[in-house]
């Protein structure tokens, strides 16, 4: 209750402006930061929870039990960047060796990889090793007509970009649109400058434009 008076301006009229009645107290106490899109009171709440996790996975982890390690091992991981720079594009790189390397990133992809690739092999790996689900969303969740047993569900993937509007609407989107390819486009040729494989800029752009085309198709 008193956070919410604390967020209120009382000294507004609220028949002739509610919102500044309402919210004035928290309109003058804060200022969205240039780094988000809003500031609410859960983004406030995140941000103070954000600190109490970075001192509980920076404690020893002597004695946890083993779900607490592996947070512990994974957030070490992420702070590690003297390796992460060390890596550079290997982690990448073997992450697409095993769903079959990309066409694009390759010299002769439909010779020595398309004969054996199998979607159905690749979509699961893609599912299981990485999360990531593509063309086809598949998981295992309650079942509606009985919680007490769970079911496999298939729904549509979500997209490249955040919504179909991306893909279609003019403005600020068709910056973003624009964007996007050339950022797929800038990806590709470091994949296959650190693969070695012969700078093709056109190929690359029109290879692009093409999985531009696809994901558009299935915005659609």
């Amino acid at each position: 209750a008193a956070r919410i008076i604390q967020n209120m301006d009382p000294t507004a009229d609220p028949c002739q402006d509610f919102y500044q009645y309402a919210c004035g107290g928290w309109l003058n106490r804060h200022v969205i930061p240039e780094t988000s899109s809003r500031y609410s009171i859960f983004d406030i709440l995140r941000d103070e929870l954000e600190i109490i996790l970075k001192g509980v996975l920076e404690t020893s982890d002597q004695g946890d039990r083993e779900a607490f390690q592996k947070a512990k091992i994974l957030y070490k991981s992420c702070m590690n960047e003297s390796l992460i720079e060390q890596r550079d594009s290997l982690p990448l790189l073997e992450a697409l060796r095993m769903v079959g390397d990309w066409p694009v990133a390759s010299a002769d992809w439909s010779k020595t990889k398309e004969p054996s690739w199998s979607m159905e092999e690749n979509l699961s790996i893609m599912n299981s090793r990485f999360n990531k689900r593509v063309l086809i969303d598949m998981f295992v969740w309650n079942d509606d007509r009985d919680s007490s047993r769970h079911i496999i569900y298939i729904d549509q993937p979500s997209l490249g970009m955040p919504s179909r509007d991306y893909y279609f609407n003019g403005g600020n989107y068709q910056r973003v649109r624009e964007a996007y390819l050339q950022f797929m486009i800038t990806i590709a040729k470091m994949i296959r400058e650190d693969k070695n494989v012969s700078r093709d800029d056109s190929f690359v752009q029109e290879e692009m434009a093409k999985v531009m085309e696809l994901e558009t198709e299935i915005a659609n």
